[in-house]
């Protein structure tokens, strides 16, 4: 069998040409700003954008994000006719086992920053060998470097294929794990259903687990708390997905046309599902920082991923929902602030083994970034003590 180039990953290290920078800078300074908010619960507030855009285009330094970004062993190949961008880090144990983790939307490679060290090198970070593991971090099709699709089809089904023939490709045809949430936890739920994936064990910190109606009407008072967090997100905060899963192309003239648009599109699901019972008025960047949040930003607006990564949403639209029990042994983690969630009782009817399941304390939707260490914890203690392929 002969190899096409196409089949190769190669080294990609990252540099945005310093034009674009200065576009984007020019754009920031020129921003347009609308009239004050109201009433809270409309949006970003117009003073803290104002705020965030002048660290931005002040102080922010997109260079030290391409330096992280390089560090990680930025990669590219081409998968399914597709241009393909990754993150690849491989553990100095010899004992490690292959680790996918799948972001979503609003997020990117780079919400796993924290969490590379300590899964691919436990022991300098204080824990044990056996936790291990040889990290791969994919951009999703039409988001960050990875490239946008031409045409349609390009749904949830067809990455996780997509992601299989990645892990196979980089050889890891058996035995390894996914991690993932938001669309991440989509896809990974049908990579667990793939057969011949090799993948062994699958977690989320997004349950694909949507109640019926007589779990509904069964609820206890804890899955009913979860009832309500549900019903929040669906009635109040889910606007940009109905939008992106019917008109991703008209949102995306002002994505890509206004960083600042972008922001507070992107923003807008911070303040709404990050966990800020602590402090609800508060800042939602104080939980992940302002260079974290920007850096993820920049990933969209350099790449102009704004409409290409939003036509997910229109695309899993179309997708028929998948049959029966997930087959893979599958572990949970469910964060209070997370907008959906599941018992370990709703769980257990729809996967077939379930190996872990937690409800924490803190964190919500963007567990990564803002629970980093939590959710090393939790992927270790799913995948900790299962048999080798």
């Amino acid at each position: 069998m002969t190899t096409s180039p196409d089949d190769l990953v190669v080294p990609h290290p990252v540099h945005v040409p310093e034009p674009a920078l200065q576009d984007l800078r020019a754009r920031l300074a020129a921003t347009r700003w609308p009239v004050p908010e109201t009433a809270a619960g409309q949006g970003p507030r117009l003073r803290s954008l104002q705020d965030l855009t002048a660290y931005w285009l002040h102080t922010y330094d997109w260079r030290r994000c391409e330096r992280d970004l390089n560090a990680l062993g930025s990669s590219r190949t081409v998968v399914d006719g597709l241009g393909v961008h990754l993150l690849h880090v491989r553990s100095p144990e010899p004992g490690a086992r292959p680790l996918l983790l799948c972001h979503g939307w609003p997020g990117s490679v780079l919400e796993f920053r924290r969490m590379v060290g300590p899964l691919t090198d436990p022991v300098a970070h204080g824990g044990r060998a056996e936790d291990a593991f040889h990290v791969v971090v994919p951009s999703m099709p039409g988001f960050g470097f990875s490239d946008a699709p031409t045409g349609t089809g390009w749904g949830v089904r067809r990455t996780a294929d997509a992601w299989i023939t990645l892990m196979h490709r980089l050889g890891y045809r058996d035995g390894w794990f996914a991690q993932g949430g938001d669309w991440g936890a989509a896809v990974v739920d049908a990579i667990g259903r793939a057969p011949g994936s090799g993948c062994a064990a699958v977690h989320f910190n997004l349950p694909m687990v949507f109640p019926t109606e007589a779990e509904v009407a069964a609820a206890t008072p804890q899955e009913q708390r979860m009832l309500d967090r549900a019903r929040l997100y669906a009635t109040e905060q889910d606007a940009y997905a109905r939008v992106q899963a019917t008109r991703p192309q008209t949102v995306g003239y002002a994505l890509a046309d206004s960083p600042v648009a972008l922001a507070a599109w992107i923003l807008t699901l911070f303040e709404d599902v990050t966990d800020r019972r602590a402090d609800p008025e508060g800042d939602p960047l104080a939980l992940v920082g302002r260079d974290e949040f920007l850096d993820d930003v920049m990933l969209y607006w350099l790449t102009n991923a704004g409409a290409s990564s939003a036509r997910l949403y229109w695309e899993a639209r179309r997708e028929r929902p998948a049959d029966g029990p997930g087959p893979t042994p599958a572990g949970f983690s469910v964060f209070p602030a997370e907008a959906v969630q599941a018992s370990r009782r709703w769980v257990e009817r729809r996967y077939a083994t379930v190996l872990h399941h937690a409800l924490l304390e803190r964190g919500g939707h963007f567990a990564a970034l803002e629970q980093p260490d939590l959710l090393t914890e939790e992927v270790r203690t799913t995948f900790r003590g299962l048999p080798r392929g």
